[in-house]
């Protein structure tokens, strides 16, 4: 309701204004009606005296009025200032989506061949079942653990007989996929904590603690050398209470695409298998990030040959491109059939009243992909032209941050980490600085996504981080 603030002195000649209608409390000015009060007054009302009379204007107060605003958010925002900035040389390399060299989007050749096949075959859209596709759970799963690792072989064999030693639930992508793992966390291992690295994927700490899942941190990153703490790592392993969840990036690990050597994969698995600890994959890089799908997937496939009970998330966004779509799966390795069926029951059950069964067109392009010889030879073609793409960026960034830094610094970082995002190092400082001057948007702890750079924005992006790096502390 629109405020107004009256004063009798200047109310024009039509006004009528009688002893009865003050008493009343009402007025009439042409088209427009106001109250007016002596007294009392009313917390869902504006006042505003006039002489000894208190004018008044309803302002409805929102029963909302309590709810604060929330923050933006921190990797999503940049691309808002974005699209905001008008500068020619912008770059956006906040969020971590494929560009072609051109810096657009990029829809696999696969995927729309895939499409039209699922067109033409006029599929309805009626409900999946809770847990989702049949056909998308088993691929995702046997994609995962590779067709000849043993569980999956004994999973084949279950399945004749209605059973499964992997509990596989279709979910809404990577995120979606680890907020159901969580709520089963919280549900059926009171007071347990999940341990997540330092510095990790901005949404890992908001599913936890919407899910009321407690947390903390071990180290990883080592700003010294730009590299991986690993014994700190392990140490703070180690020092967790037994029986926690580790939660580890499979591969790429985001945002600073360090990963450990798969010698120090045996030593976590060991510690963690000491530990009694329960290890927690988030895959959302399988192919993509090397452009093997199997060597991606190397360290949760050694942790369940070791004969471990593991959860692992998928996601389809970034190795088929499938963004929109939400897709992506949850997967518990059980060390019996029998829980396995009592995890994926569960599953289901908080599935149901948090979004109650998945959409179908993003499992159904999965599930055609990578049950269709032709099409899965196909896409790992695609995926490592991806991934090669990102790491000839990454090779000419180092090479133009080589070129120009005569002060010794060693770059080489850069060409260690893998995956689509470098952790360049840079401070919030000098991060504001490449915004401000540089129109480079990225998120403030250091991290640039390489698959949003071309090559031929490499040159301009290493003069931005080296007056960063030396101009701004």
């Amino acid at each position: 309701m629109a405020s107004s603030v009256l004063s009798l002195a200047s109310a024009p000649p039509s006004a009528s204004l009688s002893s009865h209608e003050i008493e009343k409390g009402k007025l009439n000015l042409g088209n427009s009606s106001f109250c007016f009060k002596k007294e009392k007054t009313n917390p869902f009302m504006k006042t505003k005296s006039v002489g000894r009379i208190s004018m008044a204007v309803a302002s409805n107060l929102s029963r909302f009025e309590a709810i604060t605003m929330a923050p933006p958010d921190p990797i999503l925002g940049v691309s808002e200032a974005f699209k905001a900035d008008n500068h020619e040389l912008k770059l956006n390399l906040g969020v971590g989506a494929y560009r072609t060299e051109e810096l657009q989007p990029y829809v696999l050749d696969v995927v729309k061949k895939a499409d039209k096949l699922l067109l033409e075959k006029g599929e309805n859209r009626e409900y999946l079942p809770i847990e989702g596709l049949a056909a998308f759970n088993k691929v995702t799963a046997e994609l995962l653990f590779g067709a000849d690792n043993p569980v999956i072989k004994q999973q084949r064999v279950l399945e004749n007989f209605g059973y499964y030693l992997v509990a596989t639930v279709q979910g809404l992508s990577g995120t979606g996929s680890l907020r159901l793992a969580a709520a089963l966390m919280e549900r059926y291992f009171p007071g347990a904590k999940v341990l997540i690295s330092s510095p990790t994927w901005g949404n890992h700490k908001n599913i936890f603690n919407d899910a009321r899942v407690p947390w903390s941190e071990y180290r990883y990153y080592d700003p010294k050398t730009v590299g991986l703490d690993f014994e700190g790592m392990i140490a703070d392993i180690k020092a967790a209470p037994e029986g926690s969840f580790i939660l580890l990036h499979g591969c790429a690990h985001n945002p600073t695409g360090i990963d450990p050597t798969p010698e120090q994969w045996e030593t976590i698995a060991d510690v963690i298998q000491e530990k009694n600890h329960i290890p927690f994959f988030d895959i959302a890089y399988q192919g993509f990030a090397s452009g093997s799908l199997d060597a991606d997937a190397s360290s949760v496939r050694m942790f369940v040959a070791r004969g471990m009970e593991v959860i692992a998330a998928q996601s389809y966004s970034k190795n088929l491109g499938l963004y929109a779509e939400r897709i992506g799966a949850i997967n518990v390795v059980c060390s019996s059939s029998d829980a396995a069926a009592r995890v994926k029951s569960q599953l289901k059950r908080i599935a149901r009243p948090m979004y109650s069964n998945p959409p179908v067109h993003g499992a159904r392009i999965v599930a055609s992909i990578v049950g269709d010889a032709t099409l899965f030879k196909e896409w790992n073609a695609e995926m490592e032209m991806m991934a090669g793409r990102i790491m000839n960026v990454r090779q000419k960034l180092f090479d133009s941050l080589s070129s120009k830094d005569k002060s010794g610094k060693d770059w080489s970082f850069v060409l260690k980490q893998i995956g689509m995002f470098s952790f360049t190092g840079l401070n919030k400082a000098q991060c504001d600085n490449m915004t401000n001057k540089w129109h480079v948007y990225m998120t403030k702890d250091g991290r640039i996504s390489l698959a949003g750079l071309s090559l031929a924005k490499c040159e301009y992006l290493a003069d931005a981080i080296f007056d960063s790096y030396h101009n701004v502390s």
